[in-house]
């Protein structure tokens, strides 16, 4: 049988960190960010583990 594929848009996506938990970014920092306070912008910035019942999911989309 052949290998699984990559999602290609999962791999920009996320990242895994040293425990096998996934990384991802937070939305809502693309643009439009006049309107919205630095304490709020500031916040975005920071990356945030994604939730457990989704991690199946994601990991699978990566292939691991």
């Amino acid at each position: 049988m052949p290998k699984m594929k990559s999602s290609g848009s999962a791999k920009k996506r996320f990242e895994l960190t040293g425990s096998g938990r996934v990384k991802r970014k937070r939305a809502y920092h693309s643009h439009i960010l006049t309107k919205k306070s630095q304490k709020r912008k500031r916040n975005l910035r920071s990356t945030t583990l994604i939730a457990l019942v989704d991690e199946p999911r994601v990991k699978r989309m990566l292939a691991l």
